[in-house]
Order: C-alpha cells, then sequence, then structure tokens
C-alpha cells in the first residue's frame, strides 16, 4: 500500500468516552476512516504508520443525522469507524512525536 492511500484511509482518531475507556481496558482504539476502506486496507495503513501488530478489525457505518435548518431539513454525511484491536504487547501512543 503506498504512502498516500495510508493517509487516505486513515482520517484520524475517534475520540469519546467509550473509545477512551476501550483503549484503557482492552488495548483497542478507534479511528475515522473512509467510507470506501477495507478491514485489509485499515489493518494495513495502522500497522505502517504505527509500526504495531494488528490483531483484529471491526468496521460500521455511523449514518448522518438529520438536522433542521433554515432551510428546511438538511442532513450530515455518513462516516465509517473503526476498531482496532492491537496484540498483545502492542501499544500506540499519540502524545509523542514521530521521530
Amino acid at each position: 500500500m503506498n504512502q498516500e492511500r495510508v493517509f487516505k484511509v486513515l482520517l484520524g482518531p475517534h475520540v469519546s468516552e467509550k473509545a477512551t475507556m476501550l483503549a484503557d481496558g482492552k488495548s483497542q482504539f478507534v479511528f475515522k476512516v473512509a467510507i470506501d476502506a477495507t478491514k485489509l486496507e485499515v489493518k494495513k495503513a495502522v500497522e505502517s504508520l504505527f509500526d504495531v501488530k494488528v490483531a483484529n478489525v471491526n468496521t460500521l457505518k455511523a449514518k448522518g443525522k438529520t438536522k433542521r435548518t433554515a432551510r428546511g431539513l438538511g442532513r450530515r454525511n455518513d462516516w465509517k469507524k473503526a476498531y482496532i484491536a492491537l496484540q498483545p504487547g502492542q501499544d500506540i501512543d499519540f502524545t509523542s512525536s514521530a521521530e
């Protein structure tokens, strides 16, 4: 997988209360990913970008919310997130600088 596709697949970490509890307790991390990304692409992107071994990838598509606007009803875009389970002894540190 080329470096350009890696950055198009992984859009960023998804920070929420549930994601924080998974990271602390089960060594799982949650990422926002491209809507057309496959599980294999997500696995390869995480392994190459963070230099870790991935045990399992689960994905889900979140439906965009319908919101009321001044012009009537609007709809947010659908998005996809991936739950990444790392092998034992592996960890991702988002706070360290890449050197």
